[in-house]
């Protein structure tokens, strides 16, 4: 399936839970309110149409003025592949987990969050995976002030 007909499809379904699509370019991307992401998700899992069965990323971006998160979904099925963008607040991002979904959304959320903060809401075992469990902040923000010495030792 073109981008253009998945676009136009999770339009009609989702109606202003996509507020807009951008086709042109190497990665075609529909936005969507943080609030639909779910049933986004579950509907380009599910539908046969579809049949977005793998979860290839599910990372986080840092744009000053808000925190996006980008999942990018493949269909081994039909070969087509689509990405979403979820915009969020900078001050405490949230949005809720989609490892009921894809399990390897387990992993990725856990990087999100342990590099940028996001929370993923309902989330099985939300806690850092690449930082220690008691470092401060979140290194890819834009704003994040590296540390000079961790457990007393320089850094």
């Amino acid at each position: 399936m073109k981008p253009e007909e998945i676009a136009a499809l999770l339009k009609e379904k989702f109606g202003a839970g996509i507020p807009e699509s951008k086709l042109d370019g190497h990665l075609p991307f529909s936005a969507v309110e943080p609030g639909s992401i779910v049933e986004v998700c579950r509907f380009l899992h599910d539908d046969p149409r579809l049949m977005m069965d793998h979860l290839e990323l599910l990372g986080g971006v840092d744009w000053k003025d808000r925190i996006e998160v980008v999942y990018i979904v493949y269909s081994m099925t039909h070969r087509h592949r689509y990405s979403l963008k979820c915009r969020l607040p900078r001050q405490e991002p949230k949005i809720h987990t989609v490892e009921s979904i894809w399990r390897v959304a387990n992993w990725h959320e856990r990087e999100a969050y342990d590099m940028f903060g996001i929370v993923f809401e309902g989330h099985s075992d939300l806690r850092r995976i690449l930082c220690p469990d008691d470092w401060v902040g979140y290194p890819l923000r834009k704003d994040y002030k590296y540390p000079t010495q961790y457990r007393d030792m320089p850094v």
